[in-house]
């Protein structure tokens, strides 16, 4: 094992699942050893029982899809407006000297912060829990894409310009291409922070959604379907990061030399 050297793909997932394994493994003893409180902690076997039940008489199933629409749809819409906007930021430094202050005071806005807002604005519908992954999601986007597209490296700006590029073809087929793979990292990067933000805006108002059904249970004192929340969520996120990469690695194959 040495620094920065990469592992075999087998052994990369051979690692990744002992993980795993031992973490059920110390979970397991903790539960059924006795050391903490089934009231605390629901061990394993209750947990995947408790989700079982909610996935065959409760409707979990609609709930998923739910809070599964709400990251993809406002994501989506984060990232739309988020790339343009991005990219003149990095690509022209007057639009970047407007727009960059403003855009670095928002990024440290939370978004949960806006929920109270957002509820008074657009009631405690589909809108309100979309803005919030909006604005969870936007201006870090915004922000991460312009340092990238503005830090393309100069020698290839100056060969396009020797060739006879213009301004605009220089944008277009120099600074987005080159920036393009790590866009890519940044856009799966802030997709996981948008799980995060849904939960948060279905703790508060919702009638469904894995966060709703989270909040309900912590009422009963039901940690099994809880903790089988948390695994789900998480579970969905591993799933879409996997997609990420693979598709990430199917676009640009000349990125990930090294990883």
């Amino acid at each position: 094992m040495k620094p920065l050297v990469p592992v075999s793909p087998g052994a990369k997932v051979a690692l990744g699942v002992s993980f795993f394994v031992v973490f059920f493994a110390v979970w397991s003893i903790a539960t059924f050893g006795g050391f903490v409180q089934k009231t605390f902690l629901a061990d394993p076997v209750s947990m995947f029982q408790s989700g079982w039940v909610l996935l065959t008489e409760h409707g979990f199933a609609k709930d998923i899809g739910m809070t599964v629409w709400r990251v993809v749809g406002g994501f989506v819409i984060a990232a739309l407006l988020a790339l343009p906007l991005g990219v003149a930021m990095g690509a022209y430094k007057p639009v970047e000297a407007f727009f960059e202050p403003f855009v670095s005071f928002a990024r440290y806005l939370p978004a949960s912060a806006f929920i109270p807002l957002l509820i008074l604005w657009a009631g405690i519908g589909e809108a309100q829990k979309l803005a919030v992954i909006f604005i969870g999601s936007f201006f870090s986007l915004v922000l991460m894409i312009s340092v990238v597209v503005g830090n393309t490296r100069r020698d290839l700006v100056e060969a396009a310009y020797t060739l006879g590029s213009s301004d605009a073809s220089l944008v277009r087929r120099v600074l987005v291409p080159g920036a393009a793979p790590e866009i890519a990292e940044i856009l799966r990067t802030v997709l996981g922070w948008a799980w995060t933000y849904v939960i948060v805006a279905e703790l508060i108002g919702a009638s469904s959604g894995i966060g709703h059904m989270i909040t309900d249970s912590q009422a009963l004192l039901a940690t099994d379907q809880i903790i089988f929340g948390i695994i789900v969520i998480g579970v969905i996120g591993l799933v879409s990061d996997f997609a990420f990469k693979w598709v990430n690695r199917k676009l640009y194959p000349w990125a990930q030399i090294g990883r």
